[in-house]
């Protein structure tokens, strides 16, 4: 006769631990793959607005009057405080850890004296998010 604790049908804690951490190793290589896809994915949306900020910033430059541009278009926006194309501060939450950098200024080919009035502007947009730069567009305008 055997002993009155002894089933035969159930596991022991041992085995019982050994299941555990054998189906925690297996979803832990299910489940990495995705965290680490949700990171990439969120980097790539804070990188297409930032794309989108800068687009439509190089787009209000070009459309000033040529000699306006360098003139307007020397500053920074600090983060939170990037402004629309009617130069209100955006205040949705979405745009509160992205700044902006634009810079401005004439360019002179070598066939020109440079003594003139420059026929060029390059103009320099950067987007940062969370301080990282995550986007820059420059853009020759001529007259």
């Amino acid at each position: 006769m055997g002993s009155k604790y002894k089933n035969p049908n159930g596991f022991t804690l041992a085995e019982a631990m050994i299941a555990t951490v054998i189906l925690g190793i297996a979803a832990a290589g299910i489940l990495l793959p995705f965290t680490s896809g949700q990171v990439v994915r969120a980097e790539g949306v804070h990188r297409t607005l930032g794309a989108k900020l800068a687009a439509d910033l190089m787009e209000k430059i070009v459309n000033t009057p040529f000699n306006q541009i360098v003139a307007s278009y020397n500053y920074s926006e600090a983060k939170g405080q990037v402004k629309d194309s009617a130069g209100v501060v955006f205040t949705d939450l979405n745009y509160a850890n992205y700044s902006r950098d634009v810079s401005c200024h004439e360019v002179y080919v070598p066939q020109e004296s440079g003594t003139g009035q420059s026929k060029f502007i390059l103009a320099t947009v950067k987007v940062y998010y969370s301080g990282k730069q995550i986007v820059i567009i420059n853009r020759l305008i001529t007259k």
